[in-house]
């Protein structure tokens, strides 16, 4: 999006907070896919790797969420807040400007 229109409506911090919520339900894609396929490893050694791969996903996810919540966009310990939170971003995209 052109930075000139991300400011005039906004969408410049929404933008990142779109990215930042994306990644962070990516990251717990995959941390249940590892989790799945550490339970069907056919071998220690791929047990090994996959549990390993599945700490580096947590680890990622950690990240991600902390991240989300020292900018306020992510309220993982208070339901009511984030349901604020979801409510107030449905509002926000139904009244973006259609091109």
């Amino acid at each position: 999006m052109n930075s000139i229109v991300e400011n005039f409506t906004g969408m410049n911090a929404m933008s990142d907070q779109v990215i930042a919520t994306d990644l962070l339900i990516s990251a717990k894609s995959g941390v249940r896919n590892y989790a799945m396929a550490v339970t069907e490893a056919g071998t220690p050694e791929i047990k090994h790797t996959l549990t390993r791969h599945l700490e580096e996903a947590l680890d990622m996810h950690e990240k991600i969420s902390n991240y989300m919540v020292s900018k306020g966009w992510y309220h993982a310990y208070n339901t009511k807040e984030q349901i604020q939170l979801n409510l107030q971003n449905i509002s926000t995209a139904m009244n973006l400007p259609t091109l």
